[in-house]
């Protein structure tokens, strides 16, 4: 909104959304009903998915399911651009990351989290998978903090850091949409 751009954000709540703006149109949708999601992303220039589950639910398929219905409205609507939130967490090995985090900090952290990396994982699947004009962003832990404007991407690989905001996060995707080389690839960010 601060760059000029017309907004649709789909929610589940609109009251927990505390935004409000004359670019800014709210729509309520359960992300996984085509029919409700079809008319967010119809005359969009791209789709921007911000989808996480809750690591205490139950269901924790809602990136997969979400992405799924998400290109279903894209090739009905013709809208090619998408950039979806994964993980730094996907993949499982990476051998250009440190021996800490390889060796200590991914084991533990499939143990606690596994389902829910292997739906992100999924997600990035499907994506690779579609026509589409696909950037996949894998952050570290997300902070609530306020933007810092400095953060790393790295293209093709994580990037090093332990943490990113979501407002930097937020940042980096907006920008990555002017820009041919994040297309069809995934972006670390640290």
């Amino acid at each position: 909104l601060a760059h000029g751009h017309e907004v649709t954000a789909v929610v589940r709540d609109p009251s927990r959304l505390a935004v409000a703006h004359s670019r800014l149109r709210v729509l309520r949708s359960e992300i996984v009903d085509p029919l409700s999601v079809e008319p967010a992303v119809n005359g969009a220039d791209a789709v921007l998915s911000a989808l996480g589950p809750h690591p205490r639910a139950d269901d924790v398929t809602v990136c997969s399911r979400g992405i799924r219905v998400i290109l279903l409205a894209m090739r009905a609507t013709g809208v090619q651009r998408v950039v979806a939130v994964g993980t730094a967490m996907v993949p499982r090995r990476d051998p250009s990351e440190p021996v800490l985090v390889r060796g200590l900090l991914k084991p533990l952290m499939y143990r606690l989290f596994g389902r829910i990396y292997a739906d992100l994982a999924l997600m990035e699947a499907q994506l690779r998978n579609s026509s589409t004009e696909w950037t996949v962003f894998r952050p570290p832990l997300l902070t609530n903090r306020p933007p810092r404007g400095r953060y790393r991407t790295t293209p093709g690989r994580n990037a090093p850091g332990l943490r990113v905001s979501r407002a930097d996060l937020a940042d980096a995707m907006l920008c990555c949409l002017a820009d041919a080389a994040t297309v069809r690839t995934v972006v670390g960010i640290g």
